[in-house]
């Protein structure tokens, strides 16, 4: 079932998000296997990487705009919507609720109004109603509207990824770029939280496989690599790998906790009270990867090394 799934016929799908880490990936595999891809972006000429690609269609437009949205996915097989946020960029923008909550509820009328029946959606592991941050709680509202449609007509299936890695991630990258700017030491914020990080080609090969598999209908899919991490040893291995050898200063959480405030005023928000908050609670997987989906999952000593240099094991 698993090639069958990987090599359907030609499906015609509409990835949002299709132009960031994830979706990049997932146009290409998607178009390598022949299928036709449509992908909206607000920034049609920055994206010539997968201009490129020879069955994928960009066109420029807001994922927000509702009536772009009915449009376009008239005629489109599936829908997979991949966008999501870490930081709001505002005080009190409520942005959150207008990306996780907002867009997928949009999403689902449009898909209701132009005929679409698959949608595949990304959510967040440890995604809650009483999650201690307003990003789980707010990825947790829009995945209970994503099933709630599932159980009225439409064909969904939810992808909860624990931290996924890779070449050109924001999170491996960013602690190196971080390692590098800072010198000797380095002070890290929630040193003993727990993540179970992901390969993106792991997340990108399940969601292909899962689009023509009805045994994933209605499903929702906890995603995450062999093994779990500290973020402490996680930095550790990134300074090892990128070799910007460096003492790591364990913050406890007041000190954490006033890093974060400090860190969401500066410019990018690198690290926010909210992201703070995440973070004390475990992003892992009890469970091994689903195996309706045939996938052994790498780890980070299988794919960092390829593109930070040398590491030694954790």
């Amino acid at each position: 079932m698993h090639a069958e799934a990987e090599v359907l016929a030609r499906w015609r799908v509409c990835i949002l998000g299709g132009t960031g880490f994830v979706g990049r990936r997932l146009a290409a595999r998607l178009s390598a296997a022949g299928h036709e891809i449509l992908v909206l972006t607000r920034h049609r000429e920055r994206h010539k990487d997968l201009l490129v690609l020879p069955t994928v269609r960009l066109v420029e437009g807001s994922v927000r705009n509702a009536a772009l949205l009915r449009r376009e996915f008239r005629g489109q097989d599936a829908v997979i919507n991949l966008v999501g946020i870490l930081n709001e960029r505002g005080r009190s923008s409520h942005e959150f609720d207008q990306v996780h909550v907002g867009l997928p509820q949009t999403v689902i009328q449009a898909c209701r109004d132009s005929g679409v029946q698959r949608l595949l959606h990304m959510g967040a592991l440890g995604a809650a109603e009483d999650a201690p941050s307003e990003y789980l709680r707010s990825k947790a509202r829009g995945e209970s509207l994503v099933m709630a449609a599932g159980r009225t007509g439409l064909q969904v299936t939810v992808f909860r990824p624990s931290v996924i890695f890779g070449r050109d991630d924001s999170f491996t990258n960013r602690f190196v770029r971080l390692l590098r700017a800072i010198p000797l030491v380095f002070p890290l914020a929630c040193p003993e939280s727990r993540l179970q990080p992901v390969h993106v080609e792991d997340v990108v090969q399940a969601m292909v496989r899962a689009l023509g598999d009805p045994r994933t209908y209605g499903q929702g899919y906890n995603l995450c690599g062999p093994r779990v991490y500290t973020l402490r040893e996680i930095v550790g291995y990134l300074a090892a790998a990128a070799r910007v050898p460096r003492r790591i200063i364990a913050l406890n959480d007041s000190l954490s906790r006033l890093q974060a405030v400090l860190l969401g005023f500066a410019p990018g928000k690198p690290f926010t009270l909210d992201n703070y908050r995440s973070l004390q609670k475990p992003s892992v997987c009890n469970d091994g990867f689903p195996t309706v989906f045939g996938i052994t999952p790498s780890s980070l000593e299988d794919i960092l090394p390829r593109y930070l240099g040398t590491a030694r094991g954790l």
